[in-house]
């Protein structure tokens, strides 16, 4: 926890506030107290250092008294329960009772001590203070919502933060046992098959099994690895169509450098094949151009199409779920193109890392 926001507990209180709030206080009223030793600096030679010391310590106190009734009493029991009437009835008697001992104070310091000055009627007494005690109570009252509202937005901030990783981490467990289900189908029939591939097959999963389990427990991955885990795939998905089709990568990019969060592209190689390749295995073919200038990534992804498929682009859950992601981890840093045209389909994948 920062120094800042350790708890501090409230003298002649129960109640405890943080550091910040409490230096924040403190140099509020050092800046109202500094304000008052210019005011009245006169009485040092009209009266004597005493009573300047005295006047000064009074109206600190009593506006310190008033203040913390109002902030730390006054306002929960009343205000925010929605008693408007006990609230505002509280501050008057509290602002009365203020200018009563304040007067009275003021009214004898100047009225006999200092001597007959123009200031030393009781009306006018009054009245300065009546307004010097409501435009304090007023600063202190718009300190307190300030730095309530403060709070506030960073709570709300910290746990929008929370709910976007909340999020984000159950996308990714949506994503990953989809990717799983379909690479073990394609084991399942070179099994069935009693191919000789089935050992690279083995290998290939585990390299990808050690990425999903280790290398992808944080944010952001090296975007190598990502490409990397991308070719392992396409080589498994090459082996199960044996040839029939055409599948060519092509990478043309510094990645070892780069980050970026994990299964972001798999999605639309899968697309391709679910709404692609799979249904069309003759003369079908795939290609994915993946570049990187400076820190912006594109890949292109561009498959032939089925003459009787019909809005394939649009994908299924692995897209909206790519959507949501690219969403919340690159918002405003990111641009998802999918073109259905009559032969082909091409996805456009452009993140700023």
């Amino acid at each position: 926890m920062d120094f800042l926001d350790k708890p501090f507990k409230l003298p002649f209180s129960k109640g405890t506030v943080s550091v910040k709030y409490a230096i924040i206080h403190s140099i509020y009223w050092l800046l109202v107290t500094g304000f008052f030793i210019f005011e009245k600096k006169y009485l040092i030679y009209k009266a004597s250092m005493p009573y300047f010391v005295a006047c000064v310590t009074v109206r600190i106190v009593l506006l310190i008294i008033i203040a913390y009734l109002n902030l730390q009493y006054f306002l929960p029991q009343f205000l925010l329960k929605k008693r408007y009437f006990s609230y505002f009835a509280a501050v008057i008697v509290s602002v009365i009772g203020y200018l009563t001992m304040q007067s009275l104070f003021d009214f004898y310091l100047y009225g006999y001590v200092i001597g007959p000055m123009r200031n030393s009627d009781l009306t006018q007494a009054l009245s300065y203070n009546f307004f010097s005690t409501l435009w304090y109570l007023g600063l202190m009252l718009a300190l307190k919502l300030s730095l309530d509202w403060y709070e506030q937005q960073l709570t709300i901030q910290k746990i929008t933060v929370e709910k976007l990783n909340a999020e984000v981490k159950f996308l990714r467990a949506q994503v990953n046992p989809h990717f799983l289900f379909n690479i073990l189908n394609n084991l399942y029939a070179l099994t069935l098959k009693k191919s000789e591939l089935a050992p690279e097959v083995v290998l290939k999963l585990s390299e990808m099994m050690e990425y999903m389990l280790y290398d992808t427990t944080g944010e952001k991955v090296l975007l190598e690895k990502e490409v990397s885990y991308l070719k392992n795939y396409i080589e498994l998905e090459r082996l199960r169509f044996s040839g029939e089709v055409t599948i060519e990568l092509i990478v043309n990019a510094d990645l070892d450098r780069h980050l970026i969060a994990p299964f972001l592209l798999l999605p639309l190689v899968e697309n391709a094949f679910k709404h692609g390749l799979s249904k069309q295995t003759k003369h079908s073919w795939l290609r994915i151009h993946i570049t990187l200038e400076q820190s912006t990534l594109t890949a292109v992804f561009e498959n032939t199409k089925p003459s009787s498929a019909t809005n394939a682009a649009k994908g299924g859950i692995g897209l909206d779920n790519l959507r949501k992601r690219l969403q919340l981890l690159y918002p405003n840093k990111h641009h998802l193109e999918l073109e259905d045209r009559k032969d082909t389909y091409i996805a456009k994948l452009i993140i700023e890392l």
